[in-house]
């Protein structure tokens, strides 16, 4: 079976959409020998050059001559040039959208992660609106399948794009494979010293954006006790970083409320390792990837009540009105002061998260693209 991938986020997103091309296209690759993927991607460059070039089944095509100067529009319509001479049984568009002129015989797959473009299109400029819907239409009526990432994205899928149920297939995420993998008390040590993290925090990992609502969890930690402080992990996104800020200020939290907008991703692990709770009340996702890698680091983690939170956290998490910072509070208070209870939490945690392990969504995905492209006898 040969597989092409839209890996232009494979190469040039260091966290979300990244993490996820990365982990399908080496996890197959790891699995499954038999399987070649070409990875089609714009510009290779960055901490992501040379990421693949460790396995010998996968193989790159970006653009050249005068597709150099146009990479957008070679994405778009270029790639389509190679499918054929690459012998190509099925594309798959990673994130949203799949190039135009796939030819028919192509088997075709995209992954939606979300419809917050037409949940909320606040939240995006007229022109980005426009360009994102677009091609998102476009993907989803051209797809033999459309992969939802949560049940929340199928059913946005049906309801703002009428995409038929028949054709979307659920298929969870995982997280990065540095959050399956324990953290050591020194690499806890380390990142402590590395960041001069405060004894006691619960963390709030996300972009800092309007949508991921970091001032909630800023509100609620003025019910807490003055020895609880909240380590805010995230780049900044517009102006809600300013928002934020003052909110802070004006609160007189700058004491307790540490913000890191400069984290390296190796670090995650133990960011959240060493919290006593982590705290991720965004008013809406298409899945809500810190859940995950909050159970992965045996972290308690308070989250909204809404959207697709409780799908992700199942039973293993406490959830809250993200509206309601009282309400975070109290749940957060729960956490931090009832050791029972963590401990339950916690060992739910590791059950919860086994819906969603590397190897379960790799095998999920191998079993989609061989029904899609049945083996024919020799």
């Amino acid at each position: 079976m040969v597989i092409g991938f839209d890996a232009k986020r494979a190469f040039q997103n260091t966290t979300g959409l990244g993490n996820y091309s990365r982990m399908l296209i080496c996890g197959l690759a790891q699995r499954h020998n038999e399987v070649h993927s070409f990875l089609y991607a714009p510009h290779m460059s960055g901490d992501y050059k040379n990421y693949f070039s460790g396995f010998a089944n996968i193989s790159t095509r970006q653009p050249s001559g005068i597709d150099r100067h146009f990479p957008n529009l070679w994405r778009r319509w270029g790639v389509t040039v190679h499918l054929k001479g690459d012998k190509v049984d099925l594309f798959h568009g990673l994130s949203h959208e799949l190039p135009h002129g796939i030819p028919r015989s192509i088997r075709k797959v995209v992954t939606m992660h979300d419809l917050i473009v037409w949940r909320y299109p606040q939240y995006y400029s007229l022109f980005d609106r426009m360009a994102h819907r677009i091609k998102q239409r476009h993907a989803c009526r051209i797809a033999d399948v459309v992969v939802a990432i949560s049940q929340q994205t199928k059913n946005d899928l049906i309801k703002y794009m009428h995409v038929p149920e028949a054709k979307i297939k659920v298929v969870y995420q995982s997280c990065d494979d540095i959050f399956w993998k324990p953290v050591s008390e020194q690499d806890k040590a380390t990142v402590r010293d590395t960041y001069g993290l405060p004894e006691r925090y619960v963390v709030c990992v996300g972009s800092i954006e309007d949508r991921k609502n970091q001032i909630a969890a800023v509100r609620a930690l003025l019910e807490l006790p003055a020895d609880i402080h909240l380590v805010i992990v995230g780049r900044p996104h517009g102006t809600y970083y300013n928002s934020l800020t003052s909110e802070i200020r004006r609160k007189k939290l700058n004491d307790r409320v540490h913000i890191i907008t400069n984290a390296d991703f190796d670090d995650f692990p133990a960011l959240y390792a060493n919290a006593l709770a982590s705290v991720y009340v965004s008013q809406f996702e298409g899945f809500g990837i810190p859940i995950l890698e909050s159970m992965c680091c045996d972290v308690p983690v308070v989250t909204s009540n809404i959207s697709s939170m409780p799908e992700a956290g199942g039973d293993a998490a406490l959830y809250a009105d993200p509206n309601n910072p009282h309400q975070i509070a109290e749940q957060l208070q729960r956490v931090i002061t009832d050791p029972q209870l963590r401990a339950e939490l916690i060992a739910k945690g590791h059950q919860q998260r086994q819906q969603f392990t590397p190897d379960k969504i790799i095998a999920d995905f191998y079993q989609l693209y061989s029904e899609l492209c049945p083996k024919t006898e020799e």
